[in-house]
């Protein structure tokens, strides 16, 4: 497994998986929901694991949500996962309900635990009722010992180009512990959420207070800091288990290992939102702001989400046109107050604006840097403590096409 170290004692896997910590199995098949691709994922812990969720702030939330929710609040551990793609079960009233809770009935007889005990998640198409004969056949066919965790990071897939993965490992009074996860999303994809889907899991023994509060933190920090194209889905979630399998004293906020497992979450969180918003659809590069200088955290990421949402900074980069101008306009309609004398603005390492004033600098230079895969932008607006990072993508005659077509 190549392994890579981080400072503060945290050791990228490169080869991890979803099911790479301890006590954890993964798999995917193909039920026939969508026409060749696999379309029905499955996660299983040994024990039943501590479980914490955060989900979309879209007002139609899909009747997945609904069920992984009420099975998270009975006893907050979550045993079991099933997740389809191709038909997102969302605007499907009395009946997309019971077939959510169907599914999760027959997931817990498959695996021989609590319903309550199962969390369900769908992502595709809106509107169309699940073919639940085909998922039923699909939860009867899934077998622990055979399948394997790429699988499931395939068949948790819609119009995503590539699997996500992340994997991290630290070590807890002397117990090495493993934080890794899965993620899916390419288009429909905004801060406070999009149409991702995202799984998580660790063998490390943490309380479930301490987990909602670092999921949530984090989140912040991570999948509501990207965007594709300003649209917030129906499906999204974000889903971490704990099974504890490394059976170290029982994290909490005060335990003295807390902020270096909040660390490795973080990383994790943040590697797979960077690799949704570098799968954007029709995307061609990635786009990082680093927004500084302001009065808190909160005023960096509204800044920051504001330039990662612009479709003119979005085409600008698409197209390599240092057209710094976007870029202060959607710093000025953030909603943040600014002073516009302060800020700054860099194309990587290029200035092209200083406190306020427009700097010269080489078009060709810019344009040869905004061709990169990789695309960062600084904005500096004072002096202040607060910073934050964001993660989008181009907007490509390509996005257009995918969607002027996703039905058919």
């Amino acid at each position: 497994m190549m392994m890579t170290t981080l400072k503060k004692g945290i050791t990228i896997l490169g080869n991890g998986d979803i099911a790479t910590p301890k006590g954890f199995k993964a798999g995917g098949l193909h039920a026939g929901i969508r026409k060749k691709k696999l379309d029905l994922a499955w996660l299983y812990s040994e024990v039943p694991a501590v479980a914490a969720g955060v989900y979309t702030l879209n007002s139609f939330q899909a009747a997945p949500l609904k069920v992984t929710k009420e099975s998270i609040a009975v006893e907050g551990k979550i045993q079991a996962l099933i997740v389809n793609s191709g038909v997102a079960n969302a605007c499907t009233g009395e009946q997309g309900d019971k077939d959510a809770y169907k599914m999760r009935d027959v997931m817990a007889e498959k695996f021989n635990v609590e319903k309550h005990h199962v969390a369900v998640a769908s992502t595709g198409v809106i509107g169309e009722l699940l073919p639940m004969d085909k998922i039923e056949a699909g939860i009867k066919q899934m077998d622990k010992q055979t399948q394997t965790s790429d699988m499931f990071e395939t068949a948790i897939l819609t119009t995503d180009t590539k699997e996500k993965r992340a994997a991290v490992q630290i070590e807890i009074e002397g117990k090495t512990v493993t934080i890794a996860g899965a993620a899916k999303g390419s288009g429909m994809i905004n801060p406070n959420m999009a149409t991702m889907l995202s799984f998580i899991t660790t063998d490390a023994t943490i309380e479930k207070e301490a987990l909602d509060v670092s999921l949530k933190a984090i989140t912040n920090q991570s999948f509501n800091m990207i965007t594709v194209d300003g649209d917030t889905s129906t499906n999204d979630m974000v889903l971490v288990l704990a099974n504890g399998k490394q059976q170290h004293t029982p994290l909490t906020t005060t335990h003295a290992d807390y902020p270096l497992f909040e660390e490795a979450l973080t990383y994790v969180c943040q590697t797979l939102a960077k690799e949704i918003a570098r799968d954007g659809e029709g995307a061609t590069k990635l786009i990082e702001v680093h927004v500084t200088g302001t009065a808190h955290d909160e005023s960096a990421q509204k800044i920051g989400k504001a330039i990662i949402s612009s479709n003119l900074v979005k085409t600008a980069i698409h197209g390599a046109d240092a057209n710094w101008g976007r870029i202060i306009t959607a710093v000025g309609y953030s909603g943040e107050a600014i002073d516009p004398n302060q800020v700054s603005v860099k194309l990587g390492k290029i200035t092209v604006v200083n406190h306020g004033v427009p700097v010269a600098f080489s078009e060709e230079e810019a344009k040869q840097y905004l061709e990169q895969v990789d695309v960062s932008i600084d904005v500096n607006v004072g002096d202040g403590p607060g910073e934050a990072y964001g993660w989008g993508c181009d907007l490509s005659y390509e996005y257009v096409r995918i969607n002027a077509s996703y039905r058919t």
